[in-house]
C-alpha cells in the first residue's frame, strides 16, 4: 500500500524559501511517477512538479521554474521527493500535497494520480 507523507510547510515571508518533503513509501513497479500538487482556497488543484522515477527527469509548471527545486533520493524503504520553492509570493500560499501514480504527458493533471498525501499547508504573508 502506498503511503505518502508530506512535511515541511508553516509559514514564511514574502521572499523567503522552503523545502517540502515527501516520504512515500510502498511504491511498487506500478507507480512511475512522483508529483507535487498545491491548492489555494477557492481554486483548483495545480500541479507543480514532477519526478519520472525510471530515468530521474523533472518537470515544472511553466510559470514557477526559475524558482522551484525538485529532488530525488531512495533507499530500500521509501523515495523521499523534496520540493525547494524560492522567492515566495503571498499567491504560494496553498495547501501542497504528494501524489503518485503512472507516468503521462498529462503529469500536472490531478486525476491522473490515484495516491495522495494529506497535505501541508504553506502559507506566505509577512
Amino acid at each position: 500500500q502506498v503511503q505518502l507523507v508530506e512535511s515541511g510547510g508553516g509559514l514564511v515571508q514574502p521572499g523567503g524559501s522552503l523545502t517540502l518533503s515527501c516520504a512515500a513509501s510502498g511504491i511498487t513497479v506500478d507507480y512511475t511517477s512522483i508529483a507535487w500538487f498545491r491548492q489555494a482556497p477557492g481554486k483548483e488543484r495545480e500541479g507543480v512538479s514532477a519526478v519520472l522515477l525510471s530515468d530521474g527527469h523533472i518537470y515544472y509548471k511553466d510559470s514557477m521554474r526559475n524558482r522551484v527545486t525538485l529532488s530525488l533520493s531512495r533507499d530500500t524503504a521509501k523515495h523521499t521527493v523534496s520540493l525547494q520553492i524560492d522567492h515566495l509570493k503571498p499567491e504560494d500560499t496553498a495547501v501542497y500535497y504528494c501524489a503518485a501514480g503512472v507516468w503521462s504527458r498529462n503529469w500536472d493533471i490531478y486525476d491522473e494520480y490515484d495516491a495522495w498525501g494529506q497535505g501541508t499547508q504553506v502559507t506566505v504573508s509577512s
